[in-house]
């Protein structure tokens, strides 16, 4: 038993993987599932502000690599739901990248929130129009049609990321999480 339990380890670290980060990452993208059955219509996208919560808790606590993977996870379930559209792909992944990217290099929880929003609302936005036109057959969309609804949804669920992000701050619960996940 002690043999499997460091050969387990042994491919942890020589694979880069953080086995707590990627359990935390399946949590979050399934919050973001659970989540998106509260959705706004809005302009033909289908707004889940909770995505946009999770993408920054996943910048603060994951990074941009594992925020990218719950993103992502979570759009592939979301739509073989029923509960998305295509464009989740776009919107989520982009702003979880640049939420984690910021938030990586400026340490800022302010800078994670910036990094969703521009992420999302603008990245995510602009890129959902090929999304929209040439995979799904809008041929009404253009570059900057999901860019507002877009924006409505990563604004409404950033302020619930801020909200929440403040709170723990103030009882140090970020900087705790962050050393049992980095601890071995």
């Amino acid at each position: 038993m002690d043999n499997l339990k460091k050969e387990t380890l042994e491919m942890n670290v020589t694979s880069g993987i953080n086995t707590k980060k990627l359990a935390l990452a399946a949590f979050f993208a399934a919050v973001a599932v659970v989540g998106s059955t509260f959705s706004i219509p809005v302009f033909g996208s289908k707004c889940s502000p909770v995505q946009h919560l999770v993408n920054v808790l996943c910048a603060i606590f994951l990074g941009p690599g594992y925020g990218i993977i719950a993103a992502f996870t979570a759009s592939v379930l979301r739509n073989l739901m029923g509960l998305g559209s295509l464009l989740a792909f776009p919107g989520s992944m982009c702003g979880a990248f640049l939420s984690g990217i910021m938030y990586k290099y400026f340490k800022k929880l302010p800078a994670a929130y910036i990094g969703e929003v521009f992420g999302t609302g603008i990245i995510g936005g602009m890129l959902s129009y090929p999304v929209s036109a040439f995979v799904m057959g809008n041929s009404a969309a253009g570059v900057f049609t999901f860019v507002i609804p877009f924006l409505i949804s990563t604004i409404g669920g950033t302020f619930l990321a801020i909200i929440i992000t403040m709170a723990l701050k103030q009882i140090r619960m970020i900087e705790r999480a962050k050393d049992i996940l980095e601890s071995k």
